[in-house]
């Protein structure tokens, strides 16, 4: 497990693209039958990706966590961009679709995640948070996720939102997740700008075309920097930085946020005409 510590508004501000995407930019998340996990300072989350072809693979207990088992003191998040597949959470299994998810809380002591058809591998996207209480396990298909239609056609952000784990949905201690889908010819997401200080966020893009590309907007409102990021790329977004990005194509991804509140309305815009 790879382990990244924060970095600050100034020093991030002198970074160069090389040293941004060290820092921030998460790739290599689903390769074939490897379970790759990256620890995040920023509130602690582990974030993960695993793509399940030949073989059952089991999340592991790694040793920084200082723990007898993964989510002893944790909790997870985990939803399918790709084909069928099964999590297996103390032999009760999930078979989930794409775009479905799987919430496992503290406790959980054997996981592991398989694809239904090695022809049309499952993709899962995980990440975990540290756990103070232990919420049931659950699952959640797209209609139940609270579908929201957002934005407009006219200005390129025409969007769908669905909800999984959140106040009004799957109960967790501080994880809030779901995901946003991008109709043809809208390239915006999360358009009004905003940071919120309060917890960090992750993004995790899924269905870009092989030869497209997202362009993610980071930094301060008045410091902004950029990656540019391709398929089944993650990013790293410290609660003081900005989150929202174009792309070349339309797609979708998959947003998870973790801190001291699970409030999703709860940002501070930064309007379009006041970035620089």
């Amino acid at each position: 497990m790879e382990i990244r510590f924060q970095n600050s508004p100034k020093e991030t501000a002198t970074m160069s693209t090389k040293e941004l995407r060290e820092n921030f930019l998460v790739q290599e998340l689903t390769q074939a039958d490897v379970l790759k996990l990256v620890y995040s300072h920023y509130d602690r989350v582990i974030i993960g990706g695993v793509k399940p072809v030949s073989k059952k693979i089991e999340l592991p207990n790694e040793p920084e966590l200082k723990a007898n088992f993964f989510l002893e003191r944790r909790e997870i998040g985990i939803i399918n961009v790709g084909g069928k597949g099964t999590v297996e959470a103390d032999g009760v299994k999930y078979e989930i679709e794409k775009l479905e998810a799987v919430y496992l809380g503290k406790g959980t002591k054997e996981v592991n995640f398989s694809s239904v058809d090695a022809n049309d591998p499952a993709s899962f996207f995980l990440i975990s948070t540290p756990a103070h209480h232990a919420y049931p396990n659950a699952s959640c298909t797209k209609a139940q996720a609270a579908p929201v239609n957002l934005g407009d056609i006219s200005t390129s952000n025409k969007r769908t939102i669905y909800k999984y784990i959140h106040n009004d949905g799957i109960q967790s201690c501080q994880l809030v997740m779901g995901l946003t889908v991008l109709e043809p010819g809208s390239v915006w997401n999360s358009v009004p700008p905003h940071t919120h200080t309060r917890r960090m966020e992750v993004y995790f893009y899924f269905d870009v075309a092989e030869a497209h590309r997202v362009f993610h907007i980071m930094g301060e409102p008045q410091e902004t920097r950029h990656l540019v990021m391709a398929n089944h790329e993650a990013v790293i977004s410290a609660p003081w930085s900005m989150h929202f990005g174009t792309g070349t194509s339309n797609y979708g991804f998959i947003w998870a946020m973790a801190g001291e509140n699970k409030e999703f309305t709860d940002m501070d815009p930064a309007p379009i005409a006041t970035l620089k």
